[in-house]
């Protein structure tokens, strides 16, 4: 039975890898010049160090110049941003022991996104440079406001799916509200601001990849450690103190870890909503609640998640681009209305 259980995942994670590969390649592809997949890959291995160079020959200089300067960043910091929040979903929804946590819901993106928007008004001013403001008020104002929400659910140690909702509701109105006045005093950078509230990609470099990469790594790097430590988490606080966890320290680390990670996404990407809701309770299905196996499930299938969503928002309108962000919520919603109406019983 455990061998049938090993073979059937490890059969699910390759089957991921590929899907992750193949989304990579398409996002690469697809355009307002269409270059094809074959031809991407050749270019892609024409910068490997001793590869044959007859399979290389007669490469378009142009395609060349497209692809690694222009798409090849932007899909990879799709896929980054797409395991990002669905590791910080699936680690909130740990925590909370809950299905309807993520970082959207709770208030968490609205925070992060509050502090990007309040750092391009600091920009304007020109007295913090781009990579450290960004970043660091997106991050700052993510951790406060998981701290707030929680503090506001907590109910005889636990926070139940309404309170959370309500906390969330409440604290991502009054953070709505802060980046209105945040746009009435924006002036010249209100098109900036509009478009981290919606979310997008566009002109995305190498340079914002370097951005995410540290806040980014550290937050998924902690969130992995304690991967045992969610699962004990899994049956109650109390429970999981008898097995050995030191429940209130672990809760703290990982909700700094998850905050974290949505601010390196937001930072990067702007407002982009339930990627952390949809993702985790596909996982599930597929992978069942063990957080060893549902976190990297997550990360991978969130980064494919999002780069079809990608895809999407750049075809659906050629030669427009529609925000990334409308995308999710348009697959998104659907999906959480569906579990409100699961969880109605429960919660009334």
């Amino acid at each position: 039975m455990i061998r049938n259980n090993f073979i059937k995942r490890s059969a699910l994670f390759t089957l991921l890898l590929v899907f992750l590969l193949a989304s990579l390649i398409a996002g690469v592809s697809i355009g307002a010049v269409s270059i094809p997949p074959s031809e991407v890959i050749r270019i892609l291995f024409s910068h490997i160090p001793g590869f044959d160079s007859y399979l290389t020959a007669g490469l378009s200089p142009e395609h060349e110049t497209i692809i690694l300067t222009m798409r090849s960043p932007r899909v990879v910091l799709v896929a980054l941003v797409g395991a990002g929040l669905a590791l910080a979903g699936a680690t909130f929804q740990g925590i909370f022991r809950n299905p309807m946590a993520d970082p959207y819901v709770i208030g968490v993106s609205s925070g992060a996104a509050l502090g990007a928007v309040i750092s391009i008004l600091v920009q304007s001013i020109g007295h913090i440079p781009f990579y450290f403001a960004t970043p660091a008020f997106a991050f700052v104002f993510a951790v406060v406001t998981i701290l707030v929400v929680y503090s506001l659910a907590r109910v005889g140690g636990k926070a139940p799916v309404m309170t959370l909702l309500l906390a969330g509701i409440a604290v991502s109105s009054l953070l709505s509200a802060l980046v209105s006045l945040c746009m009435f005093f924006s002036g010249n950078q209100l098109h900036q601001v509009v478009f981290w509230l919606m979310g997008g990609f566009s002109g995305r470099g190498w340079d914002y990849i370097y951005i995410f990469i540290p806040y980014g790594m550290v937050g998924a790097t902690v969130i992995f450690i304690y991967a045992r430590e969610l699962n004990a988490m899994l049956l109650g606080e109390e429970p999981a103190q008898h097995l050995g966890v030191e429940v209130e320290r672990v809760k703290r680390r990982l909700l700094i870890a998850a905050a974290l990670l949505t601010g390196a996404c937001v930072s990067v990407s702007g407002l982009i909503g339930f990627v952390g809701l949809v993702i985790p309770h596909i996982v599930r299905m597929l992978f069942g609640p063990d957080h060893r196996t549902l976190l990297p499930a997550a990360a991978l299938i969130g980064a494919v998640f999002l780069l079809v969503a990608d895809i999407l928002a750049r075809v659906v309108i050629a030669p427009s681009e529609l925000p990334v962000g409308i995308v999710t919520a348009l697959i998104g919603g659907p999906f959480f209305i569906y579990l409100l109406r699961r969880q109605k019983n429960s919660m009334f």
